[in-house]
């Protein structure tokens, strides 16, 4: 049975795939293959498709991966009805609780009164430490 699936090429860190055509029971790394169809790259998230040899092979009963099924199916390759695309898998979210998105919301009479007593008493503290290192520093320099 042939499969049409993706081998991977390009160097560490930057791969880069070619979509072929082979036999299901080799390896993607054998390098045996029996058609190229193109090539598929992940960064650049750009597709080049022989669209005719891709639907020759599906009709001729190639089975595709799920990945090719998709990548086939945003391409606009005609998929026959037997080819099953894969489900949008649901995410979750590993701590929901850590979220503070999903925390209840905290009163809101807290939190005004913790921010009134400490907004009153900064300003009063600055004040006197600013006018004191100006004066000091005026007594400090001499006069020319």
């Amino acid at each position: 049975m042939l499969a049409i699936r993706m081998q991977r090429t390009g160097r560490r860190g930057h791969a880069m795939f070619r979509v072929v055509v082979q036999d299901s029971r080799l390896t993607p790394t054998s390098g045996k293959v029996v058609a190229r169809l193109g090539s598929y790259d992940p960064h650049a998230k750009s597709t080049i498709l022989d669209k005719e040899k891709a639907a020759f092979y599906l009709e001729h009963g190639a089975q595709p991966s799920d990945r090719i099924a998709r990548l086939f199916k945003s391409e606009g390759v005609k998929l026959p009805d037997w080819v099953k695309l894969p489900s949008d898998r649901k995410r979750t979210v590993r701590n929901p609780d850590k979220r503070r998105s999903t925390r209840p919301p905290e009163p809101e009479a807290e939190q005004q009164a913790a921010e009134e007593p400490a907004a009153a008493k900064e300003p009063a503290e600055e004040k006197p430490d600013a006018e004191a290192s100006d004066e000091t520093s005026k007594k400090d320099e001499p006069a020319e």
